[in-house]
């Protein structure tokens, strides 16, 4: 071959390679799908919540992102401390947050919180001005949130829930584990401790009254400040009248504690409730097993270990593998839940129009990692259930031998509840 050829076949092999080069280019240079994730990220249900998030993230642009049309597109994640669960910090800083997302950070869709009550309804308006589809998925206790929804549909219908952490929905599966404990073990003496913000004060208030309606003795009922380090009092007087149970509702590290001299008291009761510590995998070591047969409550399935759909424990491991430790609570499940419902609404929709991806989300019908993910076309709110076939699940678990248990819904129990040894 001449000297001539050889140039011509050399430069239509680079001018080939450069074109491949070009189309891959062009292809990773896609635009991402910027989402904006507003959370109190100090705090467990930030933190957790983020991690879910990028877990989800990560895991669709492997997969080659999300098509939009006729592009495969990546997601990007714009993560901003709102500080909402901290003390002290007003309702304007997670307002602030969001629109320095919105305008500054330019998110076409908001993820994760805010996880305050107050300040995810404040936010509420700012979904509507900007037209920002929104999905909380951790914290945001009040009915308000989607109730505000339901009756203001028009102007606030890009917001979501996809969380089943809502008071009346807590309370009603809390008094399904009592009922069950009764059954189980004709449990029906129960001692309230809880702790003294305005969460927790409702919280036991509504569960006192709803266990003394159905047949249930309530022999005392405490508050203890935010930070108490001290629950001896409270605990003797619970083991002086008999208690069987004690509720405890409190989102403070100081359950340890409490646990601690449940333990050493050697109580006949079993402690149940919402400890927001006592949620986390490593609650065992920094306990030091004093935990050992706490019943939790970590509100959507999946935050601990569960054979609810083939979704669960792939989730389960998954978590496991990134982060090096199992899910961690209340806001990990549902928060990696919200990106995939964004990407199958934004599939179907062919569009990021947000009326388009309203429309789709409204419609959705997704098995998830805690069963069936449907919202309520008018509240936005997730539609629970017991059943994954029907709805999203909660999941209760209880410590044994180390290890988070899930006992129930019995859809995703890996377990059965037992009684500590002393209460036979």
């Amino acid at each position: 071959m001449g000297r001539v050829a050889g140039c011509f076949f050399r430069n239509l092999l680079l001018a080939a390679v450069a074109g491949l080069v070009l189309a891959a280019g062009t292809a990773l240079a896609a635009t991402p799908i910027k989402l904006g994730a507003p959370l109190s990220t100090a705090y467990l249900y930030g933190w957790d919540a983020e991690r879910g998030i990028k877990l989800a993230v990560d895991e669709i642009n492997a997969a080659g992102g999300i098509q939009v049309g006729g592009e495969k597109r990546p997601l990007e994640v714009e993560v901003i401390d709102t500080r909402d669960l901290e003390p002290g910090v007003p309702v304007d800083d997670a307002i602030k947050a969001v629109e320095k997302l919105i305008l500054q950070r330019e998110v076409d869709f908001i993820v994760g919180g805010p996880v305050r009550s107050e300040a995810a309804l404040a936010v509420l308006d700012l979904l509507s001005q900007y037209k920002k589809v929104s999905i909380v998925s951790t914290g945001v206790l009040s009915p308000a949130y989607h109730k505000t929804i339901a009756k203001n549909y028009d102007k606030y219908k890009y917001a979501f829930r996809i969380s089943n952490e809502i008071v009346n929905i807590i309370v009603n599966e809390i008094m399904a584990v009592f009922k069950k404990l009764r059954a189980d073990f004709g449990l029906d003496r129960v001692y309230i401790m809880v702790q003294d913000v305005a969460h927790a004060r409702k919280s036991g208030q509504v569960v006192e009254k709803f266990l003394k309606k159905s047949g249930f003795q309530v022999l005392g009922h405490d508050i203890y400040p935010t930070g108490n380090t001290d629950f001896a009092q409270g605990l003797l007087k619970a083991r002086k009248q008999d208690a069987q149970i004690l509720f405890i509702f409190m989102d403070m590290p100081e359950t340890a504690i409490l646990l601690k001299q449940w333990k050493s008291f050697r109580m006949k009761s079993i402690p149940f409730g919402f400890m927001s510590a006592a949620e986390q995998p490593g609650f065992w070591e920094a306990s030091k097993g004093d935990a050992e047969y706490a019943i939790v409550d970590v509100i959507n399935g999946g935050n601990a270990p569960a054979e609810i759909t083939p979704w669960t424990m792939k989730f389960v491991n998954a978590y496991k593998a990134k982060w090096g430790l199992e899910p961690e609570g209340y806001g990990t499940s549902s928060s990696y839940m919200a990106v995939y419902a964004l990407k199958d609404a934004i599939e179907r929709a062919g569009t990021l129009d947000p009326d388009a991806v309203v429309k789709a989300l409204e419609e959705i019908d997704l098995m998830g990692v805690y069963g069936r993910i449907r919202f309520d076309p008018k509240s936005h709110q997730v539609i629970p259930s017991t059943d994954p076939e029907k709805g999203a699940i909660t999941g209760f678990f209880q410590w044994q031998a180390g290890k988070r248990v899930t006992f129930w819904p019995e859809a995703g129990a890996i377990g059965t509840l037992q009684l500590p040894p002393w209460m036979k």
